[in-house]
């Protein structure tokens, strides 16, 4: 099987590969880098022996690499300037007129794909011919993954008390059923009367869409919390 080299690829504002700014690196990396953190919030509560650690959110996974740009060895006379190969990647930095900001990439390599922006870039040429022309550079890169919202919503599936969610009624389901399920406590059904304007909560049918707020729930009438 050939080896597949590894592509950066821009994309337009509709989210298409713009494939006549695609740019190929001849040497594939010998590693890369692949980093993910997360933030979360610490608070000291009086009389615990360690503070509440609460997830806030992730951070993006950041790539790592280091690419390598040779023009010097080839059997063209007289060598290339290496900075015609580095040049249109480091230009993945400037803003693009269309998008009024830099691209998203593509970088793909074999089974390996990763949207994202380049943020870091840092070009090294480590040769040069007697004129002073670079024929050889290493090219730091950092890119930071660059999620799409409605996809990154749908895998976060955030199924939680504490984020707003609809619920279709099933049979035999009541108000307080739906509660446990969701809130872990059938008590906890006023949010959902309040949020969907129920008079009578137990005038509900099965294929209603119910509202389903997140906690504490604010009484927007009385300003009242419900937790």
């Amino acid at each position: 099987m050939p080896q597949q080299a590894l592509t950066i690829t821009p994309l337009d504002a509709a989210g298409r590969e713009r494939t006549d700014r695609k740019v190929t690196v001849a040497y594939n990396p010998e590693e890369f880098t692949l980093g993910k953190d997360n933030n979360f919030a610490v608070q000291g509560i009086p009389g615990l022996g360690a503070p509440l650690v609460q997830f806030v959110n992730g951070n993006q996974r950041t790539l790592e690499v280091e690419l390598l740009f040779d023009t010097y060895d080839t059997a063209e006379m007289p060598k290339q300037d290496v900075r015609r190969q580095t040049g249109p990647l480091a230009r993945f930095m400037e803003l693009d007129s269309d998008l009024h900001a830099p691209p998203i990439l593509i970088v793909a390599m074999a089974g390996f794909r990763f949207r994202c922006v380049l943020t870091r870039i840092s070009q090294k040429f480590v040769l040069l011919m007697p004129d002073g022309t670079p024929v050889r550079a290493k090219v730091g890169c950092t890119f930071a993954e660059c999620l799409d919202l409605e996809q990154e919503a749908k895998a976060a599936n955030l199924q939680t008390a504490d984020f707003t969610k609809a619920h279709v009624v099933l049979a035999g389901e009541t108000i307080s059923s739906i509660a446990a399920e969701l809130y872990g406590d059938p008590r906890m059904w006023r949010p959902i009367a309040l949020a969907n304007g129920l008079a009578d909560p137990r005038l509900i049918a099965p294929g209603d869409t119910l509202l389903v707020p997140a906690l504490p729930y604010t009484n927007p009438a009385t300003l009242e919390v419900e937790t």
